[in-house]
């Protein structure tokens, strides 16, 4: 990647959103949406944001500096307008991480991939630009900010990719894909009566959320497929957890359990583990359990990926 590019490009890009927020009074994320709309046709009144863009076209970007771009920009704009936890983007670090994940347990040459709660889309994108796969993509997401900026980002990259706004909870109508993936949000699920439809569901009660869009991921999977979901360290030790284990034990085949390290997170509450599922083997597996110790170590994740490769042959998954 030329990161001198990626820097004319984040400065045009935030030159231009800030012009748009001044304009339309409105907030960050709303103007980068206009500004992604603007690129594409071209049709503004804002004779800066016109020059602004010309220059981005000239820089000729490839995907995965828009990508980089893009990322950085949402960094800065979570700086002065944070968004709350569970809407931030999967940090680059882990995204990379599950691609390579990805890549080692499935073989093929093309693989579908549903991803639930797609946020702002950074983690699809991602598979987009670093998969070494043709990938036929879906997000599902409720927040229509999100959505919009996702769909417009994916737009700007070239990337092909589809998203669905709905509550990933509720039924959907969707095909069964090869991964179903989510960095699940975290908390309890208000609707009680569609909680109730759920062998995760709680009595007493609200249900968490990402309980239940763990049940409702495996619906999706295809019989060899992986769900793989990035979800809260303590999940078979929290609050509901027999209710998860239950439903663990009559209808999923654990794969791996890949404990991240604390210090990427802000707080030891907020650590996140990689949990990779499969619908019930006839014959079960021993899971790979691993605990990495750093994310920025380029040694420490060759050790992983080699661990990982390793028991992926011996176990013949």
């Amino acid at each position: 990647m030329d990161f001198e590019k990626i820097e004319q490009a984040y400065t045009y890009l935030l030159e231009n959103v800030q012009v748009i927020q001044s304009d339309l009074a409105t907030n960050f994320y709303d103007a980068l949406v206009e500004q992604n709309s603007i690129y594409l046709d071209g049709e503004t009144e804002l004779e800066q944001v016109k020059e602004n863009n010309q220059a981005l076209k000239r820089l000729a970007l490839r995907k995965e500096e828009w990508l980089k771009t893009y990322q950085f920009l949402l960094m800065k704009a979570g700086q002065t307008e944070p968004l709350q936890a569970n809407h931030q983007f999967t940090p680059d670090a882990i995204a990379l991480l599950l691609v390579l994940i990805v890549e080692e347990l499935l073989d093929q040459e093309e693989i579908s991939i549903l991803e639930m709660g797609s946020g702002m889309g950074i983690l699809g994108a991602t598979f987009l630009t670093s998969l070494a796969k043709k990938v036929d993509y879906l997000g599902i997401e409720v927040d229509d900010l999100l959505i919009d900026l996702a769909a417009s980002m994916a737009d700007v990259i070239g990337l092909q990719a589809g998203f669905v706004q709905g509550d990933a909870v509720r039924p959907q109508m969707l095909k069964e894909s090869d991964v179903v993936i989510s960095d699940l949000p975290v908390g309890y699920y208000p609707d009680d009566a569609i909680a109730s439809r759920y062998q995760v569901a709680s009595s007493q009660e609200h249900t968490y959320a990402h309980h239940l869009l763990m049940e409702q991921g495996l619906k999706y999977l295809k019989s060899d497929g992986y769900a793989i979901f990035l979800a809260p360290s303590d999940l078979l030790t929290s609050p509901q957890s027999d209710l998860l284990k239950g439903w663990l034990k009559d209808e999923v085949s654990l794969t791996a359990i890949i404990a991240l390290p604390e210090d990427i997170f802000s707080t030891a509450s907020q650590t996140k583990s990689i949990f990779v599922l499969q619908k019930k083997r006839s014959e079960e597996i021993e899971p790979f359990v691993y605990s990495l110790a750093s994310l920025q170590d380029p040694a420490v994740i060759l050790t992983f990926k080699e661990k990982f490769q390793n028991w992926s042959k011996v176990t013949e998954i």
